[in-house]
């Protein structure tokens, strides 16, 4: 049994030991000391938007978490099953004092997870997240009385408000997407993208489409992580059926990859570079992703004469670095679109919308779309530490090796060789570093990798 606490939020396995893994007494613990940085942060706070994916634990965290919020004197606007975006917009709309996402992303259907907002909609600062867990390590929380119990209010009203802001988007060609006509196969993953994403193409004016894995009951059909591995079933749909394109989400819905139309992936680091492609051929401005993400949408935004900044990784960070810069597009190499006209955060759903845009204008096949994109090979490996290894030691060793070369260590080392790079970091989760490396040729960033995995295992 497991049990993650991390300054975004709180998650891990159902059943075990409190402490140990996400049981209820640990569910009531950190939900209190979250709204106990909300009215130390909100003088006249009031209410709090809660919405849950489809897992099978969701139903039983929704019911504790909500009685906790009430038993705190703050009232809940209770979403349901939704997903992550849809309830950062709720927090907007309904002009809430914060939110809590019931969702362990692409985690298998043992896990959950709390997901921690701010009153703007947004995942909290790491020092707001620190707050909350040091909160809960003292455990001193004032319940209110019966007099002063928050209410509950159920409302399912904010998918169709996401919807409408999507379509209402300036750069969303609902006209463009209609004509196309295009044929769409969805793999929601047995979530609320099952709801959610049908929704969406219906209002865009797409009437071909076809689902799989649509039971919204957390039995995932497969791994939930939208990789290759993991998307063989839809992409032998595509084929199958001679669809236009293939859509996967995760189970929250703020992560997206397509499926081309002769059944080979698009790439999922080539969600964001094809979304900003499309952004900055009408708008020109900034780019922002994490260190980890593919140098194409350097190259990209470079093409269109705007500047590509990198952040560490982590959604909070890449939202940081775009109000930096002022970004107009920005997300993450895991299929993460960050469009800040609409939110400062992961949504597929305006994801989809835009690249269907970008595709319909495009006037040819999505694999044809693919192919005008630079063709980078990312490597992912890692390496286990033993618990006596110093990582901070090691990755100065490192970046004293490679000092000749461009190196930024903004989060662990990233080395650039010409348009090649490494990435070295240690995992906030695992005992593990992390060793991320980009070429145009997979043999060169396997040896790329290796090579660096050696001087690792040099140092240590």
């Amino acid at each position: 049994m497991t049990l993650i606490k991390s300054i975004s939020g709180i998650r891990g396995t159902i059943g075990g030991k409190a402490g140990q893994s996400l049981t209820p007494i640990d569910i009531v613990k950190f939900t209190s000391s979250y709204i106990a940085w909300v009215k130390t942060n909100q003088a006249k706070a009031k209410k709090i938007v809660v919405g849950r994916d489809g897992r099978i634990s969701g139903e039983m965290l929704r019911n504790i978490v909500v009685s906790t919020i009430q038993s705190l004197g703050l009232d809940v606007i209770d979403l349901g099953l939704s997903t992550t975006p849809t309830v950062e917009m709720a927090v907007k709309f309904a002009q809430a004092d914060g939110g809590i996402i019931l969702t362990a992303s692409h985690n298998p259907r043992e896990w959950n997870a709390l997901k921690l907002l701010n009153h703007k909609g947004e995942f909290i600062s790491a020092e707001d997240g620190q707050w909350i867990l040091n909160h809960a390590e003292n455990e001193q929380v004032d319940y209110s009385s019966i007099d002063h119990l928050g209410t509950l209010h159920s409302d399912n009203n904010f998918m169709q408000e996401h919807i409408d802001a999507i379509v209402n988007h300036p750069l969303v060609d609902k006209a463009a997407i209609e004509k196309r006509n295009f044929k769409i196969v969805i793999d929601p993953i047995n979530s609320t993208g099952a709801t959610f994403v049908p929704a969406l193409l219906s209002a865009l004016g797409v009437k071909q489409i076809e689902l799989i894995n649509d039971t919204v009951n957390g039995e995932f059909a497969h791994n939930p992580e939208p990789l290759p591995e993991h998307l063989f079933e839809l992409c032998s749909t595509v084929e199958k059926h001679q669809a236009d394109l293939g859509i996967a989400v995760d189970p929250d819905v703020d992560r997206l990859c397509f499926v081309n139309n002769d059944g080979s992936l698009f790439g999922e680091e080539y969600t964001l570079v094809a979304v900003a492609d499309y952004i900055l051929s009408h708008k020109k401005g900034n780019t922002v992703s994490n260190l980890s993400s593919t140098r194409a949408l350097r190259d990209v935004t470079e093409k269109h004469g705007g500047t590509y900044h990198a952040s560490a990784v982590g959604e909070v960070n890449v939202v940081n670095k775009m109000k930096a810069v002022d970004a107009v597009i920005g997300g993450e190499g895991n299929g993460g679109i960050i469009v800040p006209e609409l939110h400062y955060g992961r949504d597929a759903l305006i994801g989809i919308a835009l690249f269907l845009s970008h595709l319909a204008k495009f006037g040819k096949s999505i694999k044809e779309l693919r192919n005008t994109y630079p063709n980078y090979i990312i490597s992912k490996n890692k390496i286990e530490l033993s618990a006596e290894v110093n990582l901070k030691d090691i990755l100065d060793k490192i970046k004293d090796k490679y000092k000749n070369q461009p190196v930024n260590t903004e989060d662990g080392v990233k080395i650039e060789f010409d348009k090649d790079w490494v990435h070295l970091r240690g995992s906030n989760t695992e005992p593990i570093i992390r060793i991320y490396a980009e070429s145009s040729s997979e043999t060169m960033a396997d040896n790329i990798a290796k090579r660096i995995m050696q001087d690792i295992r040099d140092i240590m």
